[in-house]
């Protein structure tokens, strides 16, 4: 293999940069002639590629978001622009390609590898729902933002003894509200993977802590769940406790990766390559137990995905 590409698919997380940086450089290393996709499959249908050295990927290991650019493509998504992605690859020489993204540029992936084009696949979003891993790139950093915002709301709630309901972003996954919510001794976590009652799992705990003195408070709810307007405005008529709301959004997707993403993403980057070099396609690059592994695609997009109870439990448990 000659002449690979990469590209970063979807919704941006901290850390793409930091693998691209190592498939290009890794790709250079075995003699290879090695490309950037800009904005992502969009890119690939507008043959908007540049080809890299190993300068091009200079003082980007700690830069957030990707310097390819990413989008969601509907062209792509139909039969016919899969057929023109795969066309261009063929016409340009490009024998392997490296998909940066969720399981939607997965899924994009393995259209082009029933086409004909070698594809690997990286998983990168802080949403945490690529069951055939135990990490996404972008997930440590996120997690950590949102701890931090978290803690800085529980200051000014604690200074005018508020309850402050959080929305952490996940998409329809809970790992970051749970996780996020534990760090920060959160009320109550509101998560789609379990069935929700405001009055059980929020107004009672409240009711109970503050009849053991406790005066202020932060609740976490995943996003996509309720209006969390609507919820504050309930929770405070039921606890008497003035009921604020605050959502970070994007700013939870930004800022310099964390050094634990900034290793996974380098070291999935090289893995994707070595994966190429043996001549491997339609695979996903995965981490489990701490051991780097590869999936093939439709194997890896049929795991069920888990969620950490126990976890849970715990968080009500102590969180009082």
């Amino acid at each position: 293999m000659k002449k690979i590409a990469v590209l970063t698919s979807g919704g941006d997380a901290p850390g793409m940069n930091a693998a691209v940086r190592a498939v290009v450089r890794s790709g250079i290393a075995a003699g290879m002639e090695v490309y950037g996709v800009r904005r992502g499959y969009e890119g690939l249908l507008d043959n908007d590629l540049v080809q890299m050295d190993l300068r091009s990927v200079s003082n980007i290991l700690e830069r957030g978001g990707t310097f390819l650019s990413s989008a969601r493509s509907k062209r792509f998504n139909t039969k016919e622009g899969v057929q023109q992605a795969a066309e261009n690859c063929r016409k340009l020489g490009i024998e392997g390609l490296v998909v940066i993204g969720g399981d939607g540029s997965f899924k994009g992936a393995r259209d082009l590898c029933a086409e004909g084009i070698c594809c690997i696949g990286i998983p990168g979003t802080i949403d945490n729902d690529i069951s055939c891993t135990d990490y996404t790139i972008g997930y440590d950093t996120a997690l950590n933002t949102t701890i931090e915002i978290l803690d800085k709301v529980r200051d000014t709630m604690q200074s005018h003894n508020r309850c402050c309901i959080c929305e952490v972003m996940g998409r329809h996954r809970g790992d970051l509200a749970l996780n996020a919510g534990l760090a920060v001794g959160a009320c109550a976590i509101l998560v789609p993977e379990e069935e929700y009652d405001i009055d059980r799992d929020i107004v009672e705990p409240m009711k109970r802590s503050l009849a053991l003195g406790k005066k202020h408070f932060v609740i976490v709810v995943a996003e996509n769940m309720l209006d969390v307007n609507a919820l504050s405005k309930e929770v405070e008529a039921k606890t008497g406790v003035e009921t604020r709301t605050c959502v970070p959004g994007h700013v939870q997707r930004g800022g310099s990766p964390s050094a634990r993403d900034r290793i996974l993403a380098s070291e999935m980057g090289h893995y994707a390559v070595q994966l190429l070099i043996q001549g491997k396609t339609c695979r996903v690059v995965g981490i489990k137990e701490n051991r780097l592994l590869d999936y093939d695609i439709t194997e890896a997009l049929a795991i069920p995905k888990t969620f950490n109870y126990e976890l849970l439990k715990i968080a009500r448990e102590i969180s009082i």
